[in-house]
């Protein structure tokens, strides 16, 4: 729900909006259904999860109290200071002017951040004062979160927490920046790949210990606890990972790149958590294997995507081993099948090292027919000159 031609293929899909949190409960009601996944954020700061539990539904997803710590970056810094999660300094401001006065107290690069959901672009890395007071004005008045820019590399980190319960999943690096070289304004993720070597067990364990069950405890402590998929992004520093923010859901392209790596029954472990048992089943399994996603988005893309381009031979690129495209912003017009949004499909490949994954992926990128269509040439790359160096 909405669903698009892509998963059309091996689910029925229905109309209507997926934040009317009581058409969704009535619609699960209904059919019968046993398990609904909240996949956006935006469902869930609505509070369909809560909708759900009330009609007695299992749900993935966190409730819309819970879902705040993707919903409001403010709430979120200002849960890690109460309970000494390691995070960049910050301040949360009100107005134009209260922004701008906060600037004198951080150094250049300087991070301004949209406080509500912005579709993972809003967020400016300033390297003058002249570009941070641009963003500020360009943002208005409305909450506002000043961060310190962290310096390292960025991971994403997945966990599914039911409760004080936290169990790792997967990790992944995201590309955000539009342009290769990763240059150009933020995008939701123009590519990534899983797993993510850069964050080593090590790194894996103190982002667990440090920065996720300590979130999940405190949530708990408020009366809110999640339940779902908690995606950190993370800042690996010199001083070691700190959170630069949460999602509340497995998000894309990583989403893409860490499915074809899970092993066992997936609906089963998604019930686990929906259903208050993840201490109680065995933990995740991977398959050792590597994947890549990379997106192809619409010309224009993220500014003014061009909408109605002709899209072919998706089946010819589903034809490279280990390749499978996910659908994203399409839909089926008079020619066929057409791009409908700024990102249109995520072309996925698994292989057993990520450079034979990287390969296949472009492989079938090569074989789409989208005039209108354009892709970074250098998802993986900072893996790349590590494996070569």
């Amino acid at each position: 729900m909405p669903g698009n031609p892509g998963i059309a293929r091996w689910a029925e899909c229905v109309g209507g909006d997926p934040c009317d949190a009581a058409a969704v409960a009535d619609l699960a009601t209904s059919n019968g259904i046993d398990l609904v996944v909240v996949g956006p954020e935006a469902p869930l700061v609505a509070g369909v999860a809560d909708a759900l539990r009330e009609a007695g539904i299992a749900v993935f997803g966190p409730s819309a109290a819970a879902a705040q710590l993707e919903g409001s970056k403010g709430f979120t810094k200002d849960l890690c200071r109460g309970n000494d999660i390691p995070t960049a300094d910050y301040v949360r401001v009100e107005s134009v002017a209260d922004a701008r006065a906060a600037l004198g107290a951080f150094g250049l690069p300087v991070v301004i951040k949209a406080d509500g959901l912005a579709a993972g672009k809003g967020v400016t890395v300033a390297a003058s004062r002249a570009e941070a007071e641009a963003a500020i004005d360009a943002a208005g008045d409305g909450p506002l979160v000043i961060e310190e820019f962290l310096d390292g590399e960025e991971a994403s980190l997945f966990a599914l927490v039911d409760g004080e319960t936290a169990v790792p999943l997967a990790s992944a690096q995201d590309h955000k920046r539009v342009g290769e070289g990763d240059t150009g304004p933020n995008t939701g993720g123009m590519g990534a790949y899983a797993p993510a070597p850069v964050l080593t067990p090590q790194l894996e364990q103190r982002a667990i210990d440090e920065i996720v069950r300590p979130t999940a405890r405190a949530l708990v402590a408020a009366g809110t606890p999640f339940s779902g998929v908690l995606y950190a992004g993370l800042m690996l520093t010199a001083d070691g990972p700190k959170l630069i923010e949460y999602n509340v859901r497995f998000g894309d392209p990583e989403c893409e790149a860490i499915m074809p790596l899970i092993e066992g029954d997936f609906a089963e472990l998604l019930h686990a958590v929906a259903a208050g048992r993840l201490a109680e089943i065995d933990p995740p399994r991977l398959s050792g294997e590597h994947a890549v996603t990379v997106i192809v988005a619409a010309r224009g893309y993220p500014a003014a995507p061009a909408s109605g381009g002709v899209i072919r031979e998706i089946d010819a690129a589903e034809q490279v081993d280990g390749v499978t495209v996910f659908h994203a912003g399409t839909a089926l017009g008079e020619a066929g099948l057409v791009a409908k949004g700024g990102r249109v499909l995520a072309v996925t490949a698994a292989a057993d090292t990520f450079a034979n994954a990287r390969a296949r992926a472009y492989r079938g990128v090569d074989q789409i027919d989208f005039a209108d269509g354009f892709h970074r040439r250098d998802i993986g790359w900072r893996e790349l000159a590590r494996e070569s160096a």
